[in-house]
């Protein structure tokens, strides 16, 4: 008898090309979520405020509100991982997504294999990092995930997109050893083809900015890095 794979994960899927939006949701079934695929962002609107989703992909450039639209519409009203699948790949185009409060900005042509380990990624991090009220607050941290906005102490801190997913990735697992090829494998992804040397250079970038809250972070010799929480 074949077994039937169970829905984990609840999908609402946004996108106006119908040849990539079949493929992406029946990628995302056969790996067990339920999905509801639209081809406008006035039926994104529409359902997601009468169903709860644990993620939402959003097109840009779509007929009625695009987009950006349904950020912001999302953003006002809901605490849901939010992440951009657009051809607009220019730098101040992934900016402007960040800022209008999109989790995470992939661009085309992707592959489904890494949109998928985004997805739950995101899905886990909203998951594991209880959000309330639109805030994650550990120990001393409060991370506004829409806004990408750090403080720590109450302090605001300005971290770089590596950064920030690295030091959200140290929460996601506290008191657990991460080797560095976990990270780049969580953080960079796994088509990162660079070396495992730069997670020593982002670690050491997130700590100066840390400040005397990069104490959490702890070196463990040959294998890599682990987050201390306050004893």
């Amino acid at each position: 008898m074949e077994n039937k794979v169970q829905n984990q994960y609840t999908l609402l899927l946004a996108e106006d090309d119908p040849a990539l939006r079949t493929i992406a949701a029946s990628f995302f079934r056969k790996k067990g979520f339920e999905v509801d695929d639209v081809n406008n962002g006035d039926d994104a609107c529409s359902l997601v405020a009468t169903k709860h989703y644990d993620a939402i992909i959003l097109d840009i450039m779509m007929p009625g509100k695009d987009g950006k639209e349904v950020c912001r519409f999302i953003r006002e009203r809901y605490d849901v991982p939010v992440l951009f699948l657009t051809a607009l790949g220019a730098e101040k185009d992934i900016i402007e997504g960040y800022e209008i409060g999109a989790d995470e900005y992939v661009t085309k042509p992707y592959s489904t294999q890494v949109l998928l380990a985004k997805v739950n990624a995101l899905i886990s991090r909203y998951r594991g990092l209880l959000v309330q009220d639109g805030r994650i607050t550990s120990d001393e941290f409060v991370i506004e995930p829409a806004r990408r906005l750090v403080t720590v102490s109450g302090k605001k801190i300005d971290l770089a997109p590596k950064e920030y997913d690295l030091l959200l990735f140290f929460l996601e697992n506290k008191e657990q050893v991460l080797s560095r090829e976990r990270i780049l494998d969580k953080v960079w992804g796994a088509d990162y083809e660079g070396y495992d040397r730069a997670v020593d250079t982002h670690v050491k970038k997130l700590r100066a900015t840390l400040g005397k809250a990069s104490y959490h972070i702890e070196t463990v010799i040959k294998c890599g890095y682990i987050w201390k929480s306050k004893s």
